[in-house]
């Protein structure tokens, strides 16, 4: 009886399995696909050169965790996709409700005032805060003395430097803080209102009002 060439007969099995598809080099081979040729193999070894029964095992075992892995790929795929969706909506509960942006910007509504909050790591010799209405013209200056490390709750009642109640609208706060001769600016969190909830490059963003976005692992304070 004549014998086949082992890679010969692993050819003409392949040209089978693959008989009416369109050649394509992406294609992954199926576990059926991987018994055929594996039973081929078989049947066509040389019996005068057999192969090694540890040969074919180590086959076996490697298509055994590639084909694990691929399905603890997929899982992990679906699992990131609920994920998802249950972030999406624990996000979309926030609509409506109030969120510190570290924007500097902030509503002013009738009868209340602007709060915001600036993190001083090293504390500060002064600290100036200066409010601009949406046309940039500076409405109200206050200047405070020594602040020490921490956080620091700055509040604007409203009015200008006249004494004067601003219209309702958006706000522009600023804080400068002399930082023991160095002098800079520092960026207030100021609370708005959500508008929506996407999720973009695996994280969750907060729109704003006005106009800015915040990602939920940034927000450390939610106000109704």
């Amino acid at each position: 009886m004549a014998v086949m060439n082992t890679s010969s007969a692993v050819s003409a099995q392949l040209s089978v399995v693959n008989t009416g598809k369109k050649a394509n080099t992406e294609d992954e081979m199926s576990q059926q696909a991987f018994l055929t040729l594996f039973t081929t193999q078989l049947q066509n070894q040389n019996p005068l050169d057999p192969v090694k029964n540890e040969a074919f095992v180590a086959q076996l075992a490697q298509f055994s965790q590639l084909e694990a892995t691929t399905k603890m790929a997929d899982s992990l795929a679906s699992m990131s996709s609920t994920m998802q969706g249950d972030r999406l909506m624990t996000g979309s509960a926030l609509i409506g409700k109030k969120v510190a942006s570290p924007t500097g910007t902030a509503e002013l509504v009738d009868g209340a005032n602007v709060t915001g909050v600036l993190s001083l790591a090293k504390g500060a010799n002064s600290v100036s805060l200066d409010v601009y209405d949406s046309n940039g013209v500076k409405v109200f200056n206050q200047t405070m003395g020594r602040q020490q490390p921490g956080d620091l709750t700055v509040r604007w009642d409203g009015f200008n430097s006249q004494g004067e109640r601003m219209a309702p609208g958006r706000y522009k706060v600023v804080a400068t803080v002399d930082e023991f001769g160095q002098v800079s600016q520092v960026p207030i969190s100021t609370p708005s209102t959500v508008k929506s909830v996407t999720f973009t490059n695996n994280e969750l963003m907060l729109e704003l009002h006005d106009g800015s976005s915040v990602p939920l692992s940034g927000v450390q304070r939610i106000d109704s």
